[in-house]
Order: C-alpha cells, then sequence, then structure tokens
C-alpha cells in the first residue's frame, strides 16, 4: 500500500514520521508533497511529488493543509486520483457535501488528536457514502499506529473533535487554573506543583480506565463523608458545571460560523 500525504505542516509531518517509524512502509510507498519545496528537500523518509503526481500514485491521499486552500488542492488533484484510492481531508469543518462539488470520490474524515505524539490519539473518522468496509479497514489500520479509532457519523464530528481533538486544550486550560491556585496556598515550587497534578491526572485516568470505573466512584472512594476532599468535590459540582456549559456552547457556535465560512468558500 503507498501512502501519501500532502501538506508538511506540524500533522502532516507527525503522521509522515509515525507511519515510517511504524516500520510497515518499504521503499517508495511514502509519498509526500508541499507548497513549499524546501520543506520537501529536507524530507528523507518519503518521496518528494507534486500534488498531481502524489494523488495519482498514492492508494490513500491524506490532505493536511489549510481550509482556505482546500478547495484549490482537491480541484488540482481530483483528475489524477486514482480510482481505487481514498481520499482522506483532515478538516472537520468541510463536509462530504462540499467536496463533493470538487470530486465525488471515495473520501473520508479524519481529526486526530495531538496525543498521536506518543501514539495514544483517539482518531475521529467518518466516511462517504463510497468508502468501502476494506477501505474502512485498511484506514483503520493505518491510523491505528497512532492510537485508538473511533467512527463516528458526520453530524457529530464536531462534538467528537471537541472530546477528543481540543480537549487536551481544555484539560490543560483547566489544571493551569488549578495549579495557579494552588500557588497562592503553598510554598511548594510550581513546577512541583504542576508534576504533582500532571502524575495525579495521568494515574487517575488510568485506575479508572484499567478498573472500569466511573467518576462517581472514584469520587466516593477518595472523598469521604464530612472529610476534606468532599468539600472541594462540593465546590467543583456547585460551580464547573456553568463553565462547561458556557466552553461548549461558545466552542460549537464557533464551529458552525467556520462551517458557514467553509460553506461559502465552496459554493
Amino acid at each position: 500500500m503507498t501512502v501519501g500525504i500532502i501538506g508538511m505542516g506540524s500533522m502532516g509531518n507527525m503522521l509522515l514520521e509515525k507511519f515510517y517509524a511504524s516500520g510497515k512502509f518499504g521503499e517508495g510507498e511514502l509519498l509526500a508533497a508541499n507548497r513549499s519545496p524546501e520543506k520537501l528537500e529536507q524530507c528523507r523518509i518519503a518521496v518528494p511529488c507534486s500534488n498531481t503526481e502524489l494523488a495519482s500514485r498514492a492508494d490513500i491521499v491524506f490532505v493536511c493543509v489549510r481550509p482556505v486552500d482546500l478547495k484549490s488542492v482537491l480541484s488540482e488533484i481530483a483528475p489524477c486520483l486514482k480510482e481505487d484510492s481514498l481520499l482522506v481531508s483532515l478538516n472537520g469543518s468541510i463536509t462530504f457535501d462540499m467536496i463533493r462539488n470538487i470530486t465525488d470520490h471515495k473520501t473520508a474524515k479524519v481529526i486526530p488528536s495531538v496525543t498521536a505524539e506518543i501514539n495514544r490519539s483517539q482518531t475521529i473518522v467518518c466516511y462517504n457514502g463510497k468508502v468501502t468496509e476494506q477501505d474502512k479497514e485498511s484506514l483503520r489500520s493505518l491510523l491505528g499506529i497512532i492510537g485508538e479509532v473511533i467512527e463516528l457519523p458526520e453530524n457529530e464530528v464536531g462534538m467528537g473533535s471537541e472530546l477528543v481533538s481540543c480537549m487536551p486544550g481544555f484539560i490543560a486550560s483547566i489544571f493551569d487554573v488549578v495549579c495557579t491556585s494552588a500557588e497562592k496556598h503553598t510554598d511548594i515550587p510550581r513546577e512541583q506543583i504542576v508534576k504533582m497534578v500532571l502524575n495525579t491526572m495521568s494515574a487517575t485516568g488510568d485506575l479508572m480506565l484499567r478498573n472500569d470505573m466511573t467518576f462517581d466512584e472514584v469520587v466516593t472512594r477518595v472523598a469521604t463523608k464530612g472529610g476534606i476532599t468532599e468539600e472541594g468535590t462540593k465546590v467543583i459540582y456547585e460551580m464547573f458545571p456553568e463553565a462547561a456549559d458556557e466552553m461548549f456552547d461558545k466552542t460549537l457556535e464557533k464551529r458552525k460560523q467556520t462551517a458557514k465560512k467553509a460553506a461559502e468558500a465552496f459554493g
């Protein structure tokens, strides 16, 4: 199987490096194309190509370009795509209907997470009606290199992205606030506070996943009746729900606006 990646930005580079490091590809089976030739000149793990050459050779074509560039790239490569190849867009705001205005090819949308860097991405995937089960299996196997693959219908990709692609940013923001607040109440250096909180957060997640525990079960285990932890959890359950609702209201509204602008660009 030959895999091509158009766009050597942070995501395209990450995918290329992960695919190469997996050892699943032989010489000439990874292709790369980029608008700036300089980046291709530095690439030693893939065959440098033009967009059209890559599209004519690859069995799976990842398009990892900015939303504003996606229409022109799709228009350029559409006539060159192999009949049985799978086109993969890494932009969640561009719908299959929009893409169909350019090409009626077999297409998947893929939304990875930054945690792909440690092979723990929960990657959201959805497909148009032309994608076969064999295509899906090939893509799942490929994306399994960077973590877990979660298939969702297209109308749920937005919320799915909030929960896995955006969530590292949300979590980092929440615990940044927690650590900053803790600093006001202790002489422990911030670096040590952050390390303590991050290790506890990571271990708590692993504990829950390994033992199939619910959030409520963890709270019950730690927050004994009338104890110190209970006082803290009461504050969180009383005050944080409003902030969480506002967070999703704002991000999902922004996603709608982005989709609207994308539709105008593809119109």
